[in-house]
């Protein structure tokens, strides 16, 4: 059994191999994109809406609410990006009902990619809402003896997130594979079901986590920002 999808090799030519990651990221990426699009390009604001409407506005309002819950002051803010993981990882583990599909978040190069997203968005958020010296600032407080220990702290969670989603997806590949090698007439049907629900809980906690992230960021240095203002003040 394979445990990951950077050992399936579906094409090489001179050295360059297409895996089957890089593959089904793509076929991912594309369902998303035409899903979004066919969707958003009938979008109505009557009294009569269609059904996969009606869906997006749930997903959406679902993803703002659970952003606002986590304690974000602006949900729609950050509502793209964090939506953005969300379906992504959704939809990549949920696609593992498909035979011959193996989800890209089994991985390790994916899940390091999405926590590297995770570590640009901290900056670009906190960047933009209070600008490039303020950001620098936040590192060097309350000392500058705190800068190696907070790249440390920056990039030592970066990696915990991208760990934690990888182990997360292969612990349930690999049981589902195991039982249904075991006794593939009885528990395919369950196990399928399954995938389904663990796939959705591990975007689910992936999203929360990187929301989670990039808010306590904000907050514990919107608060060494208002510090060092009161103590210049004084």
């Amino acid at each position: 059994m394979e445990i990951s999808p950077d050992a399936w090799v579906l094409y090489e030519w001179r050295g360059l191999q297409l895996n089957a990651t890089i593959v089904f990221t793509w076929v991912v990426m594309g369902l998303l994109v035409l899903g979004s699009w066919s969707v958003t390009s009938r979008l109505s604001e009557g009294e009569t809406v269609s059904r996969w409407q009606v869906m997006l506005e749930v997903i959406v309002s679902a993803i703002r609410d659970q952003i606002a819950e986590v304690g974000a002051d602006k949900p729609g803010r950050y509502l793209p990006f964090i939506g953005t993981l969300f379906l992504f990882i959704a939809t990549a583990n949920i696609l593992a009902v498909v035979p011959g599909y193996q989800p890209p978040t089994g991985s390790l190069s994916t899940t390091a990619a999405l926590a590297i997203c995770v570590l640009i968005a901290v900056p670009l958020f906190s960047i933009g809402e209070r600008g490039i010296t303020g950001y620098l600032r936040s590192y060097v407080q309350p000392t500058p003896l705190m800068l190696p220990f907070n790249l440390i702290g920056e990039v030592s969670r970066t990696i915990a997130l991208a760990v934690r989603l990888y182990g997360n997806v292969m612990s349930g590949t690999v049981i589902v594979g195991i039982l249904i090698s075991v006794a593939p007439f009885f528990f395919p049907v369950v196990m399928q079901v399954l995938g389904l629900l663990t796939g959705l809980i591990q975007a689910y906690i992936f999203a929360v986590l990187a929301m989670v992230y990039i808010g306590s960021a904000s907050r514990s240095r919107r608060r060494s920002d208002n510090s060092s203002t009161n103590d210049t003040g004084d």
